[in-house]
């Protein structure tokens, strides 16, 4: 395929990827309305985001890493007719269950996200990568908005299936262009699939992951949640155990002991603790009424326009950070945009009274999700060899949404832990999530601040410290700079 072809690959990719990041908050906000329209609980009703959340921690570091071994434009083609039969599948269930069992088939689409990014370096030109990887990523950011903006308006002037029904159109266009212009890259991992590695790693992402979020359900203290998290550690060690002595590892554990990635990975989870629980709990305070104290008994749609400088922030930032990342590197643009998340919360926990003052937040947050995202796969592209590229940036991808689920679950207790007479929370327990949710995001910056320099960097070369032949001549879009 010609490199001029380089821009139609780039939206297919952007568009399979934005699809995914959107059907991760889509749904959030029309739950009430599901649980209404299937007659079910709203317990029941939240396995909907569980069900998605545990089949896209699952199968996106494995799928990428499948990507890395058997082809990455065979696998996303794949990836992306199995988030069409999901999207299909929701539109037409006719029960919560068929919804659940079809949420977990969208799930697979996160490893749209590690394929894209493996895509963008084995196609782009060297100087096209950092980019390219930066305007993903701003597309990716922007989905998860779209997703919280869009809802509102889809469901009260159509029906919450056309949360899917929509995404059923513009996947199928997708695969079908994905086919016959998307070019399948030349780079390919050695080795075979490590099945007992994926078997574990399945294990206890869900071991972890579940009682994270259902906790607020079953207690803390409950058998179940402390049972699972003691299990999350035994499946833990064993699956490093078993990647380690592995020929063919899933994950190479060198590759993730580098130390640019570490450190990239661990600002990844705090950081991903900030946003997907402001995600989850910004619209609910608008939406209190303002009877409680607090927030301004907002309408679904009128908390989405709300998330609106949300939206545009981090859609432009995310853009200008590949503009950035060649002057001042993607270690400064990471930095910027965690202590922008640590400054809109603070904001946020000391003054939110008016709703012009939620705008202010959401939009100085979504400036930082813009840059956060954009430089984090930046750097684990640049970090790793080209066949690791795929497993990398999926392990990324799933320790910024482990951080998620632990920032929300924590900030659920806050919320929860303590509510008025009418069952509303007081809004002592939003200010004190909102609290905490700043200082992880600080912390973020904080871990940011070890990314090693470019000079750092090079004095180990990432493909030589992981055992690997390189198959380029340097990272190309190592984003860093000394």
């Amino acid at each position: 395929m010609p490199r001029k072809s380089t821009r139609l690959t780039f939206a297919v990719l952007a568009t399979g990827a934005g699809v995914f990041a959107m059907l991760q908050s889509l749904i959030a906000p029309a739950l009430p309305t599901v649980q209404h329209a299937l007659h079910t609980s709203q317990s029941t009703a939240t396995w909907v985001m569980t069900a998605y959340l545990l089949s896209a921690s699952v199968f996106t570091p494995i799928l990428g890493r499948v990507g890395d071994l058997v082809g990455k434009k065979r696998t996303l083609v794949a990836v992306l007719f199995v988030v069409l039969l999901g999207c299909l599948l929701a539109a037409l269930a006719p029960n919560i269950g068929v919804l659940i069992v079809a949420r977990v088939v969208q799930g697979v689409g996160g490893a749209l996200f590690p394929l894209s990014f493996g895509i963008i370096r084995d196609e782009f030109t060297p100087s096209q990568v950092s980019g390219s990887i930066s305007n993903l990523s701003a597309v990716i950011a922007a989905g998860g908005g779209v997703g919280i903006v869009a809802a509102g308006p889809i469901v009260s002037a159509l029906d919450y299936r056309w949360l899917f029904w929509i995404p059923v159109a513009v996947v199928a266009i997708t695969v079908l262009i994905a086919l016959r212009y998307v070019p399948e890259s030349p780079n390919r991992a050695e080795g075979k699939v490590s099945w007992l590695g994926a078997g574990l790693l399945s294990a206890w992402l869900v071991a972890l992951l579940l009682p994270l979020s259902q906790a607020g359900k079953w207690g803390w203290g409950s058998a179940k949640v402390i049972g699972l998290f003691a299990a999350a550690v035994a499946l833990f060690a064993l699956w490093l155990l078993s990647e380690a002595r592995s020929r063919t590892p899933l994950i190479d554990l060198r590759v993730m002991r580098l130390p640019a990635v570490w450190t990239t990975n661990t600002a990844a989870l705090l950081f991903g603790a900030g946003m997907y629980a402001l995600w989850s709990f910004l619209p609910a305070f608008v939406q209190t009424p303002a009877a409680a104290g607090y927030g301004f008994g907002a309408s679904v749609t009128a908390a989405g326009l709300l998330m609106l400088p949300m939206l545009v922030a981090m859609f432009l930032s995310g853009l200008l950070s590949g503009r950035l990342a060649p002057v001042v590197g993607a270690k400064a643009l990471l930095t910027t945009g965690a202590a922008l998340g640590a400054l809109a919360l603070g904001i946020l926990a000391l003054w939110h009274s008016a709703q012009w003052q939620v705008a202010l937040v959401s939009g100085v947050f979504g400036l930082g999700i813009g840059l956060a995202f954009a430089s984090m796969a930046n750097l684990i592209v640049g970090s790793v060899p080209a066949s690791q590229t795929g497993a990398a940036t999926g392990m990324n991808a799933n320790i910024r949404t482990i951080g998620g689920s632990v920032g929300a679950a924590v900030t659920s207790v806050l919320v929860t832990g303590h509510l008025q007479p009418s069952g509303l929370p007081y809004a002592s327990g939003y200010t004190h999530g909102f609290a905490l949710l700043a200082v992880l995001c600080l912390a973020a910056a904080l871990a940011a601040l070890l990314v090693p320099t470019a000079r750092t960097a090079r004095l180990t070369d990432p493909a030589r410290t992981a055992g690997r032949t390189p198959t380029e001549p340097e990272a190309v879009a190592s984003g860093t700079r000394s």
